[in-house]
């Protein structure tokens, strides 16, 4: 038997409009209604999946020409509140964590550790946190942008305070003797005054003690973000090529993050993020991949509207035959995002625009390249065994829409392999999210 490994599944729209621009919109699902989460996040427990978790961002922008690139097609806009979503998927579920993200620039530490610590108990442990940094939305709580190490200070500082309020109670503050009606020896509490750089509150809290705190979750390849996962986090959200060597460094960078912090490196699943074409057969998939390797001009539109969305620049009216200008970027789009955009090449200087996309559109097989997508049911087991006994990878994050059609189509034939080759669980502790993540 292979390596066992968890999985997760990634809402990458967040709770905004599953299915739309896809022929599945035609299910006729209600997205802003909870039976399509429901049915999706019962399936995915059943699938023997630990988690799923939820993007979010607070913002669709300011300017009209933002706001326009974000909601036209639904790429950044709307969404709704993943954190509102997290109680109707808890009660459709036994097991299943649910991870909705925050972002420290939007909660309070005392609202946060109350609401979080309410969802955990209710849950029975099966909350966790995605803890994001991101600035574009500091207007709309009348903050200043901050830099990037500078928000990386204040996520910490942030999630500090949550653990200094969840600690506020000792763990035998609760008395809970019936007869002589005691609920709790208020000597047991302490006070807490928090005066930082960014927050300032008192406590304590006045919420139960947790017998475990929620689960934290983190994405971010910097120096700083492996940072803040090696000192926080249960589970880092990873992006890399998906061949062992891969695999390797970027494990053994996080797990130097933890050391670094006084961690047990295996304290902390690394996780990659994953969006894999199943094929019904080989000559299907290189059908496919054959197809995307020279698309026309509507293709590499549908591919720039997509990314105008994300770098909240319009790059749908650029000339395709010419080098993209990085000037056209404002000062407060993401060089992560503008890296990505580039992909393989060291500038946009003497690269046309079309050769971008193109390379955004192209698809790549299974077993063919380390980028590689699209394969057979089989294939992708083959590789995910091969991450997992090879370069001892924690698991895989898939990522979609949380729809019952998008989860079919990764799932279906992957699932039943996945089991008869040990690497998929088909049972869980029942014990909540920590304990299924350190089951093994």
């Amino acid at each position: 038997m292979s390596k066992p490994q968890h999985f997760g599944w990634f809402l990458s729209r967040g709770f905004g409009p599953h299915g739309w621009a896809r022929p599945y919109w035609e299910w006729n699902h209600a997205w802003k209604e909870p039976g399509l989460y429901q049915q999706s996040a019962r399936e995915l427990e059943q699938a023997g999946f630990d988690f799923v978790l939820i993007e979010d961002a607070l913002s669709v922008g300011i300017s009209p020409a933002t706001l326009d690139l974000r909601v036209r097609k639904a790429y950044g806009g709307p969404k709704h509140d993943p954190w509102m979503l997290a109680p109707y998927l808890f009660a459709a579920t036994e097991h299943l964590g649910v991870i909705p993200t925050a972002n420290p620039a939007a909660w309070h530490p005392y609202t946060a550790a109350r609401q979080f610590a309410s969802l955990h108990h209710l849950s029975r442990g099966r909350v966790g946190i995605n803890v994001v940094t991101d600035v574009g939305s500091a207007h709309h709580f009348g903050q200043d942008r901050l830099s990037h190490d500078a928000a990386y200070d204040r996520a910490q500082e942030w999630l500090d305070a949550l653990r200094l309020l969840w600690r506020s109670w000792d763990d035998d503050a609760l008395i809970l003797d019936a007869e002589s009606q005691i609920y709790a020896d208020g000597t047991k509490i302490r006070a807490v005054e928090h005066r930082g750089e960014y927050y300032s509150f008192d406590g304590p809290l006045n919420a139960e003690p947790l017998p475990t705190e929620p689960v934290i979750a983190s994405p971010g390849g910097s120096g700083r973000g492996l940072g803040f996962a090696g000192r926080n986090s249960e589970i880092q959200l990873a992006l890399s090529n998906l061949d062992v060597d891969a695999i390797r460094a970027y494990r053994a960078k996080v797990h130097t993050a933890a050391r670094a912090e006084g961690r047990d490196p295996a304290a902390i699943k690394t996780m990659f993020v994953f969006k894999p074409i199943v094929a019904a057969s080989v000559d299907e998939a290189d059908r496919i991949v054959a197809a995307s390797a020279h698309p026309d001009d509507a293709a590499l539109l549908a591919v720039a509207e997509a990314w105008s969305s994300d770098l909240e620049t319009d790059l749908t009216a650029l000339d395709l035959d010419r080098p993209l200008d990085p000037g056209i970027f404002g000062e407060h789009v993401s060089q992560g995002t503008i890296k990505g955009l580039r992909g393989r090449f060291d500038s946009f200087a003497d690269v046309p625009f079309r050769e971008i996309l193109t390379g955004k559109a192209r698809l790549g097989r299974i077993g063919d390249g380390i980028s590689g997508t699209v394969g057979t049911a089989d294939e992708l087991a083959d590789l995910i065994q091969a991450l997992g006994d090879d370069a001892d990878n924690d698991g895989l994050i898939f990522s979609g829409d949380l729809h019952p059609v998008t989860l079919h189509r990764a799932l279906d034939e992957l699932v039943p392999i996945l089991r008869r080759r040990g690497i998929l669980r088909d049972d869980f502790t029942g014990e909540g999210l920590h304990a299924n993540l350190a089951s093994f």
